[in-house]
């Protein structure tokens, strides 16, 4: 193991060589490079210190009607049924279900050791190809979803949002409960202006509670946001201020139609079992993110 010293001086060396004018000629090699960088930092920080917590996840249907809002139920249920095997917790903050089954959007809370660690690059869009059982004349259909995890923040202090920045909205709960939930305005749906980022809970049992976790879900993801942009920055890139969700920015494949496949595009890794993928066994594609 190298020294704090050795890995310091090492990090010095790859970001002036980064700054060299012919630094990205080599396309394979500079991205070898940025990932040892990447590598030295995280052994340097001792890790992200949110990666050994919990983690929200949130799921956007994009293009693809119907059918992309099934497959926000299925990416759901893969990651539902990963955490069970984990012996992690999920715990229902927001949905939006269609009159099938299908999620709008969907928001969940993830608790357990290592679980943004183990989640946090399966954020990207994601793509589905099958024969849709939306379709009447049994056409194959493509369609798309955002996942997104972000880390769980519970305190404050770690990420301080003024309330000048938020917009703050209320409305009555939508999900089951009872009467209740209805006589109440208990939802929340928080938007912060500078980035439009988003958050709707209402999941917890009081106004007040969704406001403290849809404000703790977004200091998640103007955290992640942050991270992402410094990353950027630091290759070049301009930050983006939205993902699009649609064909060009997928960062998995699952295709159920003509043939079986579930490829990540940005490892290359392959499986052909997209049931068993579906059905929670995403192993391979976590152990590709490590090599």
């Amino acid at each position: 193991m190298q020294s704090k010293g050795e890995i310091q001086k090492r990090i010095a060396e790859i970001e002036a060589a980064m700054n060299a004018a012919d630094f990205w000629d080599d396309k394979f090699r500079a991205q070898t490079i940025i990932k040892e960088l990447q590598e030295l930092k995280a052994e340097a920080e001792g890790g992200d210190k949110y990666d050994k917590g919990n983690a929200i996840l949130s799921i956007v249907a994009g293009a693809g009607g119907a059918d992309a809002e099934d497959f926000a139920r299925m990416l759901f249920e893969m990651y539902e049924h990963f955490a069970e095997k984990r012996g992690w917790g999920l715990r229902i903050l927001h949905k939006n279900e269609n009159d099938h089954g299908g999620f709008r959007n969907f928001s969940a809370e993830i608790t357990g050791r290592n679980v943004y660690s183990t989640f946090k690059r399966e954020s990207g869009v994601h793509r589905l190809v099958r024969i849709s059982p939306f379709n009447a004349n049994q056409l194959r259909q493509t369609s798309f979803c955002l996942v997104e995890f972000v880390p769980q923040l519970p305190d404050a202090q770690d990420l301080e949002i003024p309330e000048s920045e938020l917009d703050i909205q209320y409305a009555r709960s939508s999900g089951p409960g009872g009467q209740n939930v209805n006589k109440r305005e208990t939802a929340v749906r928080i938007v912060h202006k500078p980035t439009n980022l988003s958050v709707h809970i209402d999941g917890e049992r009081t106004q007040q509670a969704n406001l403290k976790k849809g404000l703790e879900i977004l200091r998640g993801k103007l955290y992640r946001k942050r991270e992402e942009d410094i990353e950027k920055e630091r290759h070049g890139f301009s930050p983006s201020k939205t993902t699009q969700i649609e064909w060009g920015s997928q960062i998995r494949s699952y295709v159920l139609h003509p043939y079986k496949l579930v490829k990540d595009h940005r490892t290359g890794v392959e499986v052909h079992d997209a049931e068993g993928v579906l059905s929670g066994n995403i192993e391979p594609f976590l152990e590709g993110e490590k090599e």
